[in-house]
Formats: structure tokens, C-alpha cells, sequence
């Protein structure tokens, strides 16, 4: 076996931006590939970018930007609906309508027809309820807006259409927990 002349080989390393292995030449200092590289001096070289990308990745990491926005966003003026027509076990008719923010549901209201029946109050007083602590929800999950007990607070207060009333009850009872006092207001 005859040993000759060895063929310096280029030292391996592993890239700072994207972690793949790469020959580097000795010449090269850099820790980066040349698609990390280029990356870098585009960021370097446009302070805003850095931002965009960042958002970018986020979006795709999540899915959509509205199911985990950095910032809380706002509820507009105004809304798209959608209405729709049901009908409970008792053949009494709804309206249930969704008001849409980027395709996304962010509140909901229901009302009947039969508003004045005093039959039915509790019922819309308890619907109402359950539709704004949902509307709740739908801003926390799609506009990114903190819960508080003091938002739960306000939105069952609100539903209660007379004292002693469920949303009155459980508004008296939760307001326990926290620095607002109670007060019916109706």
C-alpha cells in the first residue's frame, strides 16, 4: 500500500441558522450556510422584516392569525351575521345570529318572537346569559381578549331582565369574589 499526498478535505460544521451539517472552506469564519446567509443579510439589511417573519411564523405555526393573535384586537362597529331560524321542543321560534370577524364567530344573540311573554322571560333572561358569556369566549378565542371574572360579571349582570332572576343570582353570589360590588341595576 503506498501512501501518498492527502487531499486536505474541507472541515464539516454545523450551521448556526438552519443546523444542517456543511463544508466549509478554511477561508470561511461564518457559522452559516449560504441560504442562512442570505437570510441574515436580508434581515440585516430591512429592520421591519424581522417582524413580518416572526408574524408569519406564528400564522403558520398556529394556523391563522385569529386563533392566537399576539395583541388583543378589537370588535369592530360593525359585523357580518349570519341569522338563523330554529325552533325549540316547544315549537317556539328563535333567531339565533353569529356575527363573523374574518370568517371567525365572535358573538352570538338569540331572541324569539315572543319577547313580551312573561312565560318566556326567564328562559331569554337564562339564553341571554348563556349567549354573552359564549360571545365572551369567541372574543378570547378569536381577538385574543383576557377573560376576567369582572367580564363574566358584567355580561351575566346584563342578562338579567329582573331582580331575583337566575343572571341576578349568580351575579350576587360571584360578585364575592371580587372588588365589584353588587348592584341591580334593571
Amino acid at each position: 500500500m503506498e501512501f501518498g499526498t492527502m487531499t486536505p478535505q474541507p472541515e464539516c460544521k454545523v450551521c448556526s441558522g438552519c443546523g444542517t451539517k456543511i463544508s466549509l472552506k478554511k477561508a470561511d469564519t461564518d457559522k452559516l450556510c449560504p441560504a442562512c446567509a442570505s437570510v441574515m443579510e436580508a434581515v440585516t439589511a430591512n429592520p421591519g422584516l424581522q417582524a413580518r417573519i416572526a408574524a408569519l411564523l406564528q400564522t403558520e405555526s398556529t394556523g391563522s392569525e385569529e386563533e392566537s393573535p399576539s395583541q388583543p384586537r378589537e370588535l369592530p362597529e360593525v359585523l357580518n351575521a349570519v341569522r338563523f331560524r330554529t325552533r325549540d321542543r316547544e315549537l317556539n321560534t328563535w333567531y339565533v345570529s353569529v356575527s363573523e370577524l374574518d370568517g371567525n364567530p365572535v358573538e352570538i344573540f338569540a331572541s324569539t318572537a315572543f319577547d313580551r311573554d312573561h312565560h318566556l322571560q326567564s328562559r331569554i333572561s337564562n339564553l341571554t346569559t348563556i349567549t354573552r358569556l359564549i360571545s365572551l369566549i369567541l372574543r378570547h378565542v378569536f381577538l385574543g381578549e383576557v377573560i376576567t371574572l369582572e367580564k363574566a360579571l358584567t355580561q351575566i349582570h346584563r342578562s338579567s331582565r329582573q331582580k331575583n332572576d337566575l343572571p341576578d343570582m349568580l351575579t350576587r353570589v360571584l360578585c364575592n369574589y371580587c372588588k365589584k360590588p353588587y348592584e341591580f341595576d334593571s
